[in-house]
């Protein structure tokens, strides 16, 4: 079984296994935001994902 590579390069599994991903959409296009809305994009959100999709798309994750 293969682990997604584009997808294992989107999330960090942090120790305790949790999937933390960036939130989407703050790739370019920042100037007019709001600073804090600029920084808001820099934060890392969790993410919950089903066991048999974890399963299927990163095998060898915790």
């Amino acid at each position: 079984m293969k682990t997604n590579k584009s997808f294992s390069k989107r999330l960090k599994v942090t120790k305790n296994g949790k999937l933390v991903a960036r939130k989407p959409g703050f790739n370019h296009f920042n100037a007019k935001q709001s600073r804090s809305k600029q920084l808001a994009g820099k934060r890392s959100a969790s993410f919950t994902m089903k066991n048999k999709a974890k399963s299927f798309l990163l095998p060898f994750s915790a």
